[in-house]
């Protein structure tokens, strides 16, 4: 050894500390480190549960008035001590390894920052997966080009917490405690490692790395923190960061963190320190790494060759951000009753969120919230006024603004129920997560994407990932419950309007329990010069002509596709009929949609891959739009109960002044 032994102080020897008591004993037998002092505010004179060479003390402030000989201290307290402790630690000149989280609010951590600047301290925070060997495997993956440029990270945790795990200390599951803050919750504490890892990978480290944050905090234990939550963060270069957190799972599951290239993915389990890589092009291949330990590296770097610090505290900067907007948001929503399952009883009782698995996948793929996704607990996401048939909501209006930049956001229709309130569409699937109810988009305009998801293009003769993606804005919206005058404007990627768009949207009763919606709109170039429509179709795939109108269904069963000339979705796909009708069975309840339309676009029919029928401008060549002759278009939907076939549509059909 070139140098001592690193003398350590133990602050904290029950709970946690039983861990890093066990890792200071390893490091003790392989000459690294000696136990020399350690802190249990129990302690009674005399006592000397370490051994008779542990120095015992009841506060740190107590060793350094006993002019203790410190190196190291290990900090294993509760969350709202951090920031004293963490200040007497480096008043005593000692290095320290602080555990999760720093402090509990962002300006101590920059006042405990500046003490260590001022006195020449290290202080490593105990965020143990910074320790992988992993992350540099990451680094170096993503600088090859392996999975592509970095599009997204994402950060998946589902576990279980039962009753004990919050009633075993009086600051579990508290925002503030006798007036001290905590800032205790599923974000900041339990699976604080799973943001901190994915900041890390994102290149959001210090307070400045983050752009823009957003939270969304439940609790469904009867607790003052959160324990189902969602994260939402971009970065200072524009990197988008979801964290999907939960103790309200069915079952406990490793956490991940999902890294999103622009040509495949990696799945990081970091508490078993596990990638798993998926090139867009090639095989999947697993690799297992070991893991430096953060209180060897401390030691480390105070010797002759100065090892870089893995976790100091100037680089979870981006973490105390995190927990600054949880610390000053509202206090999280309670999820109702209703919505919640309750297992097992007395200390092993734990809260279960149906569905919260299914919610967390589809919110990383978006990425999303879980109030965009619609979960029927959470607030709802930004609405304009629904339209109602005889005072019934028939269909609810979305105005999509807090939908990611890759899903192009846009107004659009969702739910739409039939009269007897069986929903006949679904938004951000898990399959198509731009996929969004009753609405227009076109994936090629201009160049510039309002579809969503990757773009389609001829020289690629795939799809690729491009930052191309619009968004479509509502400027104004008139009428009432039946009928909506809608303008719009259709932006680029640069902030430029490149489409004016008028919309006209209208409910009426119809006959035998049906009713209509009509849905009109006209595109209209927002300068002088012609704008061309196209589609993936119109650049090369083949039947890919999709763009329009488009109606995303949910889940269907046993579903009949037919015109008056063909059926099933091969035939009808691409066909030109003035109408189409689609009968199937809806999560229990049967329902018929008959789509009608005058033009002579083809229609676009999918159902076998997921269920979703269209209108298509721009089959397989490009159409384009002027002042002088703008695009206009006019689509008639009647919606019924039921299964209906080929004469019953007719009649509907009749009984409506639609020409079958």
């Amino acid at each position: 050894m070139s140098t001592p032994p690193a003398r350590i102080c133990l602050v904290g020897i029950r709970g946690f500390g039983l861990r890093h008591l066990e890792n200071i004993r390893a490091l003790e037998a392989g000459g690294h480190a000696v136990l020399t002092s350690a802190v249990d505010r129990s302690h009674r004179a005399g006592e000397q549960p370490l051994g008779t060479d542990v120095a015992m003390y009841s506060s740190l402030a107590q060793a350094a008035e006993a002019g203790e000989p410190i190196d190291i201290v290990v900090l294993s307290t509760p969350i709202d001590t951090h920031f004293e402790q963490g200040m007497i630690a480096v008043s005593m000149g000692a290095d320290l390894l602080l555990e999760k989280p720093p402090t509990a609010t962002l300006a101590q951590f920059e006042e405990l920052l500046q003490a260590s600047k001022d006195a020449g301290t290290r202080i490593q925070v105990g965020f143990q997966s910074l320790g992988s060997h992993a992350l540099p495997a990451i680094a170096e993956l993503l600088d090859s080009g392996t999975i592509g440029e970095l599009r997204a990270v994402g950060a998946t945790g589902m576990w279980q917490r039962d009753a004990a795990y919050y009633s075993r200390s009086p600051w579990a599951g508290k925002r503030v405690l006798d007036g001290v803050q905590v800032v205790d919750g599923v974000i900041t504490n339990p699976l604080a490692h799973a943001v901190m890892t994915a900041l890390h990978i994102a290149g959001a480290q210090e307070t400045g790395d983050i752009a823009e944050l957003h939270t969304e905090l439940f609790h469904a234990n009867g607790i003052e923190a959160d324990d189902t939550s969602t994260l939402s963060v971009t970065t200072a270069v524009g990197t988008p960061i979801t964290a999907v957190l939960a103790t309200t799972a069915a079952e406990q599951k490793d956490p991940f963190i999902t890294i999103s290239g622009t040509n495949g993915q990696a799945i990081f389990h970091y508490t078993r320190d596990e990638l798993a890589i998926t090139p867009q092009d090639g095989e999947r291949t697993v690799q297992m790494f070991g893991r430096t330990d953060l209180l060897r590296n401390l030691i480390e770097s105070r010797g002759p060759e100065a090892a870089a610090l893995l976790s100091p505290l100037e680089r979870t900067g981006s973490f105390m951000r995190v927990l600054e907007a949880v610390r000053t948001a509202e206090d999280p929503a309670p999820i109702a009753a209703e919505h919640l399952r309750i297992v097992g009883e007395g200390p092993a009782q734990h809260v279960v969120v149906p569905g919260i698995e299914e919610l967390a996948k589809r919110a990383m793929k978006s990425p999303a919230t879980f109030s965009s996704l619609g979960a029927p607990w959470a607030a709802p996401a930004p609405t304009g006024e629904p339209l109602r048939v005889a005072g019934r909501e028939v269909a609810g209006v979305r105005l999509g603004t807090e939908l990611s930049p890759t899903n192009s956001p846009r107004p659009f229709l969702h739910p739409v129920r039939t009269l007897a309130n069986t929903v006949l569409t679904d938004q951000q699937p898990l399959d198509h997560t731009w996929h969004l109810g009753v609405g227009v988009a076109i994936q090629d305009v201009d160049g510039v994407n309002f579809w969503g998801g990757r773009t389609y293009t001829r020289e690629a003769g795939r799809y690729v990932w491009r930052k191309d993606h619009g968004r479509i804005e509502l400027l104004s919206s008139t009428g009432d419950e039946t009928r909506r005058e809608d303008t719009l404007a259709w932006i680029g990627p640069d902030g430029s309007t490149i489409l004016d768009e008028e919309r006209t949207i209208t409910a009426t009763a119809g006959t035998n329990g049906s009713w209509e919606l009509g849905y009109d709109f006209t595109l209209t170039p927002h300068g002088a010069a012609a704008v061309n429509l196209g589609s993936p179709g119109s650049n090369g795939r083949l039947a890919g002509g999709y763009g329009g109108f488009f109606w995303r269904l949910p889940v269907v069963a046993n579903a009949e596709i037919f015109t008056a000339e063909a059926s099933g979705e091969d035939a009808v796909h691409g066909s030109v009929s003035p109408w189409l009708a689609l009968t199937a069975d809806f999560g229990g309840s049967e329902a018929t949609i008959i789509f009608h339309a005058t033009d002579e676009d083809p229609w676009f029919v999918r159902c076998a891959g997921y269920p979703g029928i269209g209108r298509s401008l721009a089959w397989e060549q490009p159409l384009a739009t002027t002042r002088e002759h703008p695009v206009s278009r006019s689509v008639r939907v009647i919606l019924a109960d039921g299964r209906l076939g080929a004469e019953q549509v007719v009649g509907l059909l009749a009984e409506a002044g639609i020409p079958a």
